[in-house]
């Protein structure tokens, strides 16, 4: 593996609300490497796009370490973390409801440089010309509003928005969610070919392991703010080790997987309250292998194949 650029160290972020404290981010740790993209995947709820948002700095962590290029961030304050913001960009699910419906489109992709590339007028609208074209959207849709587009060019608006300050670290959080399956496959290629030419790193955050497998190269699996397996993504898919991964696999449908004989597990009940998760391991309460260890002792993420790591007593 390459040097990572980015780390996280036991990451930690919970809520408090009037009924208790919500374990949304559950002392995690992952690294990628430069030019590499990492995976998220898991259930709703379960903390990915929270982990996604920690890494950017849009919600503040409760505890724990975040390394950029070796530098820890989260202490980061004002000046100090702006310079870091260049470097890290956000792009979101929804490309409706995170364009502001009052500016344009050129104006809303020319935001960041307004903000923080401190470029002239003529400047930034030159920028903004070659951003839209890098993305594949119609220069004569600058004077647009996001009302006027599709979802599939909303969503081009807002990866062109991302690359404005010519970030480095992207973190696309359900970026095709809310989009057709054949304008998905569009946005996915566009994200490849994007981060082929300008070398950048992804977090890609999904619920949907078909594309996740596509686009990764490596996949980390979340249940209930904890990470329980993480491998390359060829490993995951032919060697699933932990129960959740394999239920997870299990429910995809089988042209995705290749394979015709997979087993379909049925997970039993539903996902624990993160106001109160349960002891030891958290999937205990839905898993088929569970022991009395199980429900006493919380397992730690272990080798069980080659740079394939997973936290289940059963796996070992």
């Amino acid at each position: 593996m390459t040097t990572p650029l980015v780390k996280a160290v036991g990451l930690k972020k919970y809520f408090k609300v009037p009924a208790g404290t919500v374990h949304a981010v559950d002392d995690i740790s992952f690294e990628i490497p430069k030019g590499e993209t990492l995976g998220l995947v898991g259930e709703s709820g379960c903390g990915k796009s929270t982990t996604g948002r920690l890494l950017v700095r849009l919600v503040d962590a409760t505890a724990g370490k975040f390394f950029f290029e070796g530098r820890d961030i989260l202490p980061l304050k004002n000046k100090e973390l702006q310079g870091i913001r260049r470097d890290m960009q956000f792009i979101f699910q929804d490309p409706y409801s995170s364009l502001d419906p009052r500016k344009s489109i050129g104006d809303s992709i020319g935001t960041p440089l307004q903000i923080l590339g401190k470029l002239g007028k003529k400047e930034r609208e030159s920028r903004v010309d070659a951003l839209m074209d890098q993305v594949g959207l119609d220069p004569r849709l600058y004077n647009k509003y996001p009302h006027e587009l599709d979802g599939g060019s909303r969503q081009r608006v807002g990866i062109a928005r991302a690359l404005a300050l010519s970030p480095r670290f992207i973190v696309c959080d359900e970026p095709v969610s809310a989009l057709d399956v054949s304008i998905q496959a569009q946005i996915i290629n566009l994200l490849m070919e994007l981060q082929r030419r300008l070398h950048l790193t992804f977090l890609f955050v999904s619920h949907d392991l078909s594309v996740v497998k596509y686009i990764s190269d490596r996949i980390a699996v979340m249940y209930l703010g904890k990470i329980v397996e993480s491998a390359e993504t060829a490993s995951l898919f032919s060697k699933p080790a932990h129960p959740y991964t394999q239920a997870l696999l299990g429910a995809v449908p089988e042209p995705e997987l290749g394979a015709r004989n997979k087993e379909r597990i049925i997970l039993q009940g539903g996902v624990p309250s993160p106001l109160n998760p349960p002891s030891g391991c958290r999937f205990h309460t839905r898993c088929r292998y569970k022991t009395e260890r199980c429900s006493a002792e919380e397992p730690l993420l272990e080798e069980i194949f080659p740079n394939h790591i997973a936290a289940c007593w059963n796996c070992r």
